[in-house]
């Protein structure tokens, strides 16, 4: 396993001894060696997350990923925070389900389903589950999926509303002051308006429209999914005071609506 191979060559890297790396990760030096040598071959769920917040590099990368293997300038991108999980790979696989003629769904996720998304959002089985439709007026190329949310934090968009996402790959491409949708390690489905500070402190600030909520960090580390906003749908009209950047947005869902309707009518 790669496992092995990558925290022995990560901590040679950082000149540490076993000794003080594993009294850091608050495990004995035998574990730790038994981790190293590939002894222990099935390393648990916390183990990983251990070695993967101690490193900083996701648990994907040191699974998959043969470090011995990249060059110099990498194994430093990588060091520096800059894992490639971020950027978004060919390891980043999503789970998506696709109609009788192969185009790609909008899968929903209702309230009831939120606590399962958590663990079952790269589960096949899980998201085939999830009830689907299609909205004709989206990119045919691009992935969809829907969200319900929850509570006031994002007022003006009123609580049970449904929010649609754009799958985002690259998370270095997430812009300072739009809104997105994201699955978190602890939180679940956030749906904030987002600040970019990967780069300098690999992570990202969320804010609410709400001024009663204050912003809060989230580490590169504990996201899952970033689902770049597009519209949202609610059967309740929203404040007139609402925030100028979701205009565009509405004033899309209303050609959409309008569009469903002719064709429905037709």
């Amino acid at each position: 396993m790669l496992f092995s191979s990558n925290i022995r060559l990560l901590r040679n890297r950082k000149k540490r001894t076993q000794e003080t790396v594993a009294t850091e990760l608050g495990i004995s030096r035998s574990t730790l060696n038994s981790y190293e040598s590939g002894i222990i071959v099935n390393p648990t769920v916390e183990a990983l997350l251990k070695f993967a917040d101690y490193y900083k590099v996701s648990v994907d990368t040191l699974l998959r990923i043969d470090l011995s293997t990249l060059s110099e300038s990498k194994l430093r991108e990588i060091e520096l925070g800059y894992d490639a999980y971020v950027r978004g790979s060919k390891l980043r696989v999503l789970a998506t389900t696709v109609d009788s003629k192969n185009r790609e769904n909008i899968e929903a996720v209702p309230l009831k389903a939120k606590a399962g998304y958590r663990t079952g959002y790269s589960d096949p089985d899980y998201i085939g589950k999830l009830p689907v439709f299609q909205l004709p007026i989206l990119f045919k190329e691009r992935k969809y999926r829907m969200f319900q949310i929850q509570g006031d934090s994002m007022e003006p968009i009123p609580d049970k509303s449904w929010v649609i996402g754009e799958f985002l790959e690259n998370w270095y491409n997430i812009k300072d002051g739009e809104a997105y949708i994201i699955l978190t390690k602890d939180d679940g489905i956030v749906f904030k308006i987002a600040c970019n500070q990967l780069k300098k402190k690999r992570s990202l600030l969320l804010k609410s429209l709400n001024p009663a909520y204050e912003p809060y960090e989230v580490n590169a580390n504990d996201i899952l999914e970033v689902w770049s906003f597009c519209n949202y749908i609610s059967n309740e009209i929203p404040d007139a005071g609402m925030k100028e950047n979701f205009l565009p947005a509405i004033h899309n869902l209303e050609k959409t609506l309008k569009d469903l309707k002719q064709q429905m009518q037709s």
